[in-house]
C-alpha cells in the first residue's frame, strides 16, 4: 500500500482537506480543521484517531498497529505494508468519522454522509 492510496482515500472523504502544518512533506489530512490522519514523508504508514486509549492498545497488542509518536494515546501508527489494506482503510474511515462526529452538526450537515 503507498502513500498515495492513503491520500486518495482520505480526499474522498467528504469535507477532508490535506496541509502540511510543518513543511515537512507531512501529509495531515483534516476535517474542519481537526486532523483524522498523518500520512509520513518518509513511509508508507499513517497514524489515525481511535474511538479510546483501550481500542488503540488493542490494536498494537495485536501487531496490527504501534503507537504513534508525538500523539495522545488513543492515536496509531499503521505501518504500510504491516497490515492488508482493507484494514488500514478501515482505519482511516474510523479516524475520519470520529473527528466529523465531534463537529458541530450544522457543519456535519453541510456534506454529504461519510
Amino acid at each position: 500500500m503507498s502513500r498515495a492510496v492513503v491520500n486518495a482515500h482520505c480526499a474522498a472523504r467528504p469535507g477532508a482537506e490535506v496541509d502540511d502544518p510543518w513543511d515537512g512533506g507531512l501529509a495531515a489530512w483534516k476535517f474542519d480543521g481537526k486532523i483524522f490522519a498523518l500520512v509520513g514523508a518518509l513511509d508508507d504508514g499513517a497514524s489515525v484517531k481511535c474511538p479510546d486509549i483501550e481500542t488503540a492498545r488493542l490494536l498494537i497488542d495485536m501487531g496490527h498497529a504501534e503507537r504513534a509518536p508525538y500523539l495522545h494515546a488513543s492515536w496509531v501508527r499503521i505501518p504500510g505494508r504491516a497490515v492488508p489494506e482493507s484494514d488500514l482503510r478501515e482505519r482511516l474511515t474510523t479516524s475520519y468519522r470520529l473527528v466529523r462526529a465531534a463537529r458541530p452538526m450544522t457543519l456535519q450537515e453541510a456534506f454529504p454522509p461519510a
